[in-house]
């Protein structure tokens, strides 16, 4: 089974990663544009722009585990989700804004006052380097420092988690099951010990 999953993700083109990331952007346009995103459309577009960049995150840091533990090589779309992840990052944060705050003075008063705002720019921040470095050129002129530059992957991981939990009023479970597979597939990603 894990050999024909094998042969299939060898014959799937990249491209094709980026075409089916791409077909939420979309719809979800339309969605807000219909009233199917609720009575608050602008709010719901940032929660579901920021979930999908939680979720691509999350499928790029699984790759690694899924190869170790399963035997599944998924190497050649890691790129890809983590481009689609930063995408949908920008976009969440530009809706965020342009749509939804839209005042320069007030955007900057939220970062400083809001502490999930300021750890989600924290992990924006981390992944802007690994977005623009994520080519062959960067990958021959780094060399070995690419590697170390994009363990920044981790850390971004970690702070979408944070600002998922702290962005959210009160308990709610969600926020911390995306954080538990954050933790757990971190975890997974440990050398193995002898």
């Amino acid at each position: 089974m894990i050999d024909r999953l094998n042969t299939v993700a060898r014959r799937v083109p990249t491209w094709v990663v980026y075409i089916v990331g791409l077909l939420p952007i979309p719809w979800l346009l339309f969605q807000a544009q219909t009233g199917g995103l609720g009575a608050e459309p602008i709010k719901a577009l940032v929660k579901e722009l920021g979930l999908l960049a939680l979720q691509l995150l999350i499928a790029g840091l699984a790759i690694t585990p899924a190869r170790r533990y399963l035997r599944l090589n998924l190497i050649k779309f890691r790129r890809a989700l983590g481009l689609l992840a930063f995408i949908y990052v920008s976009l969440h944060l530009l809706v965020w804004l342009v749509l939804d705050v839209g005042i320069l003075s007030q955007i900057w008063a939220d970062i400083l006052k809001r502490p999930y705002i300021t750890i989600g720019m924290a992990g924006f921040a981390c992944l802007v380097p690994l977005a623009a470095t994520s080519n062959n050129f960067s990958i021959r002129k780094l060399g070995a420092t690419w590697r170390k530059l994009h363990r920044l992957t981790y850390l971004a991981a970690i702070l979408a988690g944070v600002h998922f939990i702290w962005l959210v009023k009160g308990f709610q479970i969600e926020p911390l099951l995306y954080m538990a597979a954050i933790l757990a597939l971190l975890v997974l990603r440990l050398p193995k010990r002898r």
